[in-house]
C-alpha cells in the first residue's frame, strides 16, 4: 500500500488541495509502522512546496496518537 499512495501522491502534486486531501487518505490507508517512512519520504519529495501541509498533516497525527 505504501508503494501505491506514493504515486497518488505524485500524481496530485501539482494541485495544494488535492494533495492534502490524498494525503490525508493515504494515512487512514497505512499500518503505522509505515508511517515514518511515509513521512520521510513526504518531505524529502515535497517539503520545497508543501512544508505547511506535511507540517499541518503529520503534525495532528501527534494529537491523534498515531
Amino acid at each position: 500500500m505504501l508503494d501505491y499512495v506514493k504515486i497518488i501522491l505524485l500524481k496530485v502534486s501539482f494541485n495544494k488541495v488535492l494533495f492534502e486531501k490524498e494525503l490525508r487518505k493515504a494515512l487512514k490507508v497505512l499500518v503505522p509502522a509505515e508511517v515514518p517512512d511515509f513521512r520521510s519520504w513526504c518531505y524529502q519529495q515535497f517539503a520545497r512546496i508543501y512544508r505547511k501541509v506535511l507540517r499541518r498533516v503529520f503534525g495532528s497525527l501527534a494529537i491523534t496518537g498515531i
